[in-house]
């Protein structure tokens, strides 16, 4: 029993050493075929090499009939000698691409490459209106935010000035600063909340610069009070912020 599993084992592992050696042989016959093949293509195109290189004898037909014409080797073409010297070299195809394949290879990559410089055009385009867009809001909120320090202070004048002329209520509610903790439950001050927010900071800044220059002859950006409308007119630059730079 022992000898026969001896056996199989030795048939077996004898089987493997042959098909390795099988395949292994193969292999190499065919590494060998490729290394002969391209040694016949390398043969080939040496020979072709050279006998493009090599000058036309007279057991050329063509050169012959030129020789009977009078032409002598290394002389140029033409009656005046004005031709080529040398034959116009032979571009041979080696590929197997079709007639006019390594033209359209090349008119592809020139697109593709044109497409790539306006995607990156596009692109810087892009990014340059999105940087200006950023600008110009950065700048609209700093001025949105200069007019809203300017109506506070503007608003703060205006009550300071009316409460010294005794006026207990003002003119418009929004013409002085509401107190935080004021009580917004009246339906008047609704009527009047809405109508207020109907206006932009800049209106309402426009409309109580104007109203405390008029009543009060208060310039909030000289932050002087004239003494009459002539006083205020000669020596004040102007009604806006702007004029005052």
């Amino acid at each position: 029993m022992e000898e026969e599993e001896e056996e199989e084992d030795y048939m077996s592992d004898l089987f493997i050493k042959v098909k390795e050696a099988i395949q292994k042989e193969e292999k190499q016959k065919e590494a060998n075929e490729k290394n002969r093949q391209k040694s016949i293509k390398e043969e080939e195109k040496e020979r072709r090499d050279l006998v493009l290189k090599s000058a036309l004898g007279s057991e050329n037909k063509g050169f012959a009939l030129l020789q009977k014409m009078g032409y002598k080797s290394g002389q140029a073409l033409g009656k005046s000698g004005e031709g080529i010297v040398e034959p116009i070299p032979l571009n041979i195809k080696t590929g197997r691409s079709g007639i006019g394949h390594e033209e359209l290879k090349k008119r592809k990559a020139e697109e593709k490459l044109e497409n790539y410089r306006q995607k990156l055009h596009m692109k810087k385009q892009a990014n340059e209106q999105a940087a200006d867009q950023f600008r110009i809001r950065f700048k609209n909120k700093q001025e949105e935010r200069k007019m809203e320090g300017d109506l506070r202070k503007s608003q703060r004048a205006c009550q300071q000035l009316d409460m010294q002329k005794d006026i207990d209520v003002p003119k418009e509610t929004w013409y002085w600063l509401e107190p935080e903790e004021e009580d917004k439950n009246d339906e008047e001050d609704k009527e009047d909340e809405c109508t207020s927010s109907d206006l932009s900071v800049s209106e309402k800044l426009h409309i109580l610069t104007a109203y405390l220059r008029e009543h009060h002859f208060y310039c909030i950006w000289c932050g002087t009070a004239y003494e009459d409308s002539e006083d205020l007119s000669s020596n004040c630059p102007g009604d806006s912020a702007a004029d005052h730079d």
